[in-house]
């Protein structure tokens, strides 16, 4: 029965299960097909919320995490958004450590949920608005400090299983279901990375149900780190991800079938497009993702289908540049 069909004790039962929706209207003059996971109808407007949930209760279930304790973590402010939904509903205090240069709506959202944010200034050299490895460096130093000062359960989104398993244990399956209901193929799968547990999650199911399935990491031109090139422009615009760290943990390189570049501008008109001809009103990331998806049925997989990600919601940009 899926939470669509019964009463749910609380916002948390309320996380994943979310559309899969194809972009008919994006693909209308290409040859194949790109279906999309609307992450951005989670409670918390982001793909984010589902290891929040994960990571949670896996330190629970494991006595990491004891009644009463203080959770912290750094975040670009959609997993410190899931993660303020989980403990208000669990009963933890929640600190989100997160870099100035995040677009303030992510903030204000946290703080509404009952979190408490520590905001870091960014490097000199950095761009308002574009944090980069060093800034998000900066971020992870603050949260260290105030995990062992309060002796709180750090809820680490980029080494923590939790963040893996979530992707690997719901989200490819959701994705393999819907699509199978549907009799949909899918080809290929690519991903924007940030910590990269949406990838390495999502790659590890999809490719044990059909090892066929090509998966892609996608990265910011400029900044393409995990593809081994030199990072030229560390203060891209695609917020969430591309903060040029060669080796994530998370990642088994194994999954990789290739690499995606992709420029601001390309994930900006992209993400317009997907507002104004798909109805559906997303960030920087998703747009992203659609842009590489978009590149992949132009080359090497024309004529076959592409699952993407929604990242998250356009509601957590209206401060950018993104809807100017």
């Amino acid at each position: 029965m899926g939470r669509e069909d019964r009463l749910l004790s609380s916002a948390v039962e309320a996380i994943g299960s979310t559309p899969l929706v194809e972009l008919a209207r994006i693909t209308k003059a290409l040859n194949g097909r790109i279906v999309a996971k609307l992450e951005f109808l989670n409670p918390g407007y982001s793909k984010k919320d589902r290891i929040a949930r994960q990571m949670i209760e896996d330190a629970e279930a494991e006595g990491l995490l004891r009644p009463g304790q203080t959770v912290v973590e750094l975040t670009s402010g959609n997993t410190g958004t899931g993660l303020a939904i989980v403990c208000a509903v669990k009963g933890y205090r929640f600190v989100a450590v997160m870099s100035k240069g995040n677009s303030t709506e992510r903030a204000r959202m946290m703080q509404a949920l009952g979190a408490e944010v520590v905001l870091v200034d960014q490097l000199p050299e950095s761009t308002p608005g574009q944090v980069s490895g060093g800034d998000l460096a900066l971020v992870e130093e603050k949260a260290k400090q105030i995990v062992e000062e309060r002796g709180a359960f750090r809820a680490d989104q980029f080494h923590l299983l939790g963040s893996l398993r979530a992707h690997y244990l719901y989200t490819a399956p959701e994705i393999i279901q819907q699509a199978g209901r549907a009799d949909v193929k899918i080809d290929a799968f690519c991903d924007f990375v940030g910590s990269g547990g949406s990838f390495a999650g999502c790659a590890k199911a999809l490719k044990e149900h059909d090892p066929a399935i090509r998966c892609y990491v996608v990265e910011p031109e400029g900044a393409a780190a995990m593809a081994g090139e030199a990072v030229t422009r560390p203060n891209h615009r695609i917020q969430g991800g591309g903060y040029s760290i060669p080796d994530l943990a998370l990642v088994d390189r194994g999954l990789i079938d290739g690499f995606l570049t992709v420029t601001d501008q390309e994930a900006i008109t992209m993400t317009r497009r997907l507002a104004r001809e798909e109805g559906l009103f997303a960030g920087f990331s998703s747009g992203a993702n659609v842009a590489a998806a978009v590149k992949l049925l132009e080359t090497m997989h024309a004529g076959g289908t592409i699952a993407v990600l929604l990242c998250d919601s356009g509601l957590k940009y209206l401060s950018t540049d993104l809807w100017e």
